[in-house]
């Protein structure tokens, strides 16, 4: 079994808030597809539902949805949102991830 991932309070509090102005539910799909500048990157969306095999961690009321394969690539992350000069996005810190990018959205193992 995978570690699991974690949303902090923040990340939580920032999916509520777009999810209740796009009227779905609380959830946030965290999913990792090849490419970037370091061989994967992240991808963000809100779910509508949940599928049978997707690991679901809750904080707050609000849910983190990843799939099978992606877990393998994230699992024991946090997943925080960030605000500073640059703007303001979800950042995932990932144990398994040997290297990273300056943007912060691709990683390599």
């Amino acid at each position: 079994m995978a570690e699991p991932l974690t949303l902090t309070d923040a990340a939580a509090k920032r999916v509520a808030w777009i999810a209740e102005r796009q009227n779905k539910p609380a959830m946030l799909r965290l999913s990792v597809e090849g490419g970037g500048c370091s061989g994967f990157q992240y991808k963000f969306d809100l779910a509508d539902t949940v599928e049978g095999d997707d690991s679901v961690s809750e904080t707050s009321g609000v849910k983190l949805v990843v799939d099978p394969v992606s877990l393998d690539l994230v699992a024991g992350s946090v997943v925080d949102f960030v605000e500073s000069l640059g703007g303001a996005a979800f950042r995932v810190e990932n144990p398994q991830a040997a290297a990273g990018c300056g943007c912060g959205s691709s990683f390599g193992i």
